[in-house]
């Protein structure tokens, strides 16, 4: 193994005019000797491509898994959660962006092999990891090894992931995961052009790739912004095609924005839009759709597909009622409830826990 500082990578070839192309995300980067792609964190060195963020974390937590969000799988359990810096995507919403914007490499203030990273989760009672703050697909190699190292101990991994990754690469990858919460940040591609720097259809087609050829447990969540992606015509469409290119049972939850970043100008999403969002998920025939940034019990809770009652109750990242029996499915009518859980729900709350892992070695 290479120092940190400069990991191997595979997804590469070199050009005939000295450059290297990076084949890991879509964006194809042409990279000169001693430069970085747009990501920031992969880098031609000496004809190389090689990850400077290898080992390197912008911090670690112990969240609730409902933060991520994710609603149905491991219900209730603590999910240790780690990130580097740097990003693939140019999000000028970006509410992390002091992380997946950073080029400065003091923003890695802590260290930890992935072993290191997997016995912490579990000394700390954590049933997963999750790659998240900035997205995983940019420290594709160190994710991986944190996952298998995750593994070997029966701890889960959960991807953060806006889904912006070439065919090869994602196939490596989730082979890994378990389960995924990927932003589908609109139905436009004129929105991802102008506002992330990305385009749709590859996101789509990871969509489609994670529901018809993986086991993964995903769910989907869009950041509603004003002017933006908030119309109605444009969340039917997409509450549409996710009916009937994923399924009615893939989870839907609808953010609220607040003003950060490069979109300061723009109002806080009301709760009204959400409340909306969320109606008109259902009346296409999705079965689970939630609201999120907004205190909203009844929205954020699941309810049964087939008679109505309520099977989980979430008050924030606090769960009330538990109305599901052993094999997951709804108590009062036996209506299986997609996802993935156990007969018990966990009991860590809405806690969050920071986690320092510097002093333990890398």
């Amino acid at each position: 193994m290479m120092a940190s500082s400069a990991f191997p990578t595979k997804y590469w070839h070199r050009l005939e005019d000295g450059r290297v192309q990076c084949d890991l995300c879509p964006r194809f980067c042409k990279i000169k000797e001693g430069r970085q792609g747009f990501c920031f964190v992969r880098e031609n060195r000496q004809g190389e491509l090689v990850l400077t963020t290898y080992g390197r974390s912008s911090g670690f937590c112990v969240d609730p898994i409902e933060k991520k969000p994710l609603n149905h799988f491991l219900p209730g359990t603590p999910v240790f959660s780690f990130g580097t810096a740097g990003c693939n995507l140019a999000c000028k919403f970006c509410q992390n962006w002091d992380i997946s914007k950073s080029r400065e490499m003091d923003t890695l203030a802590d260290s930890a092999s992935p072993e290191t990273i997997a016995r912490t989760a579990s000394q700390l009672g954590c049933r997963s990891v999750a790659y998240t703050y900035n997205d995983p697909v940019i420290f594709h190699e160190y994710a991986i090894d944190v996952a298998q190292a995750c593994r070997e101990l029966d701890i889960k991994s959960v991807a953060v992931t806006a889904g912006y990754v070439c065919p090869e690469p994602r196939a490596e990858f989730y082979r890994y995961m378990d389960a995924a919460n990927v932003d589908l940040k609109s139905f436009d591609e004129g929105f991802y052009h102008k506002l992330t720097g990305a385009h749709l259809q590859p996101v789509l087609e990871t969509l489609q790739y994670l529901k018809h050829e993986t086991d993964v447990w995903f769910e989907l969540t869009t950041l509603l912004i004003p002017g933006e992606n908030d119309s109605e015509a444009e969340i039917e469409a997409m509450c549409q095609w996710v009916v009937e290119q994923l399924g009615p049972e893939v989870p839907m939850h609808f953010s609220a924005f607040h003003p950060s970043w490069k979109m300061m100008d723009h109002p806080a999403t009301p709760a009204a839009t959400l409340t909306r969002a969320r109606q008109i998920a259902l009346q296409a025939g999705v079965r689970y759709a939630y609201v999120g940034n907004v205190h909203d019990p009844a929205a954020d809770s699941t309810w049964c597909s087939n008679c109505g009652e309520l099977l989980i109750g979430r008050d924030w990242y606090q769960l009330s009622d538990w109305n599901l029996n052993a094999e997951g499915a709804c108590r009062f009518c036996g209506t299986p409830c997609a996802g993935v859980f156990e007969a018990q729900p966990g009991d860590w709350g809405a806690r969050q826990q920071p986690v320092r892992l510097s002093s333990q070695g890398a």
